[in-house]
C-alpha cells in the first residue's frame, strides 16, 4: 500500500458482523483487543452504503478515543482518494465490500463529502454529546442560554474559593465543628489530599 498507512486488516466472525450497517450491534470488549478497528470499519461502511456524515455519530469515554477514531477514518478516506485501484479494492474487500468500479469511485469521492458535510462526522465524547444537547435546548435544561463549561484551571480555582469561603463563613458564624472536622481532616490527608476529598 501506498504510503505509511497499512492495508486494512479482513474482519472476522464477530468483528466482520458488527461492522454490517445492515444490523445493530453493540461492541463491548477490553482494550487492544480492536474495538477502535470494528467501529472505524463500521463508520467506513455506513458512508459506502450511502448514509450521510452529518447523520453519523460516534460517542466514546475519551478525547483521545474520539481523536483516534477520527483521525483513523480521516487518513483512510484522504488514502482512498489516491491509493491504486487494486490496494483500494482490497481494503474494500477486507470491509466486506464489493471492489467493482462503480464502489471504488464512491470510495474515493467519501473524503470530499465528509469534508463538505456541514460540522463534518460526529465524532465526541459523552460529556461533549450531553454538552452540545445542553446547548441546543438550554431553556428545556433550566440553563443560562450560552452557558459556557468550566474545566482546568478556572474549575480548580472555582473549587478553591468555595472551599475557602466555606471556611470562612465558618469562622464569621463560629461554627468550631466544621472547622475542628476540616482540620482533623487536612491532618489525615494532607492539604491537597483534603480538598479532593471536599471536592469528591
Amino acid at each position: 500500500m501506498s504510503g505509511r498507512l497499512k492495508a486494512l486488516p479482513e474482519l472476522k466472525g464477530e468483528q466482520a458482523l458488527a461492522v454490517d450497517p445492515q444490523v445493530h450491534a453493540a461492541v463491548s470488549a477490553s482494550a487492544g483487543s480492536g474495538k477502535t478497528q470494528v467501529l472505524t470499519a463500521r463508520v467506513l461502511r455506513l458512508l459506502l452504503n450511502g448514509a450521510r456524515p452529518e447523520s453519523i455519530l460516534c460517542l466514546t469515554f475519551t478525547k483521545a478515543a474520539a481523536a483516534e477514531m477520527a483521525n483513523r477514518i480521516g487518513a483512510r478516506l484522504a488514502a482512498w482518494v489516491r491509493l491504486k485501484d487494486s490496494e483500494l479494492a482490497a481494503d474494500l474487500l477486507a470491509l466486506r465490500e464489493s471492489n467493482d468500479p462503480r464502489t471504488r469511485q464512491h470510495a474515493r469521492q467519501l473524503f470530499a463529502r465528509v469534508l463538505d458535510c456541514p460540522g463534518g462526522l460526529k465524532i465526541l465524547t459523552i460529556h461533549a454529546f450531553a454538552q452540545s444537547l445542553l446547548a441546543a435546548f438550554p431553556a428545556e435544561a433550566g440553563i443560562t442560554p450560552g452557558f459556557q463549561p468550566i474545566e482546568g484551571r478556572a474549575e480548580q480555582e472555582l473549587v478553591r474559593r468555595t472551599l475557602a469561603d466555606l471556611m470562612a463563613d465558618a469562622e464569621e458564624r463560629g461554627d468550631a465543628r466544621l472547622i475542628h472536622d476540616v482540620q482533623v481532616l487536612s491532618r489525615r490527608l494532607g492539604e491537597t489530599g483534603a480538598v479532593e476529598y471536599l471536592q469528591a
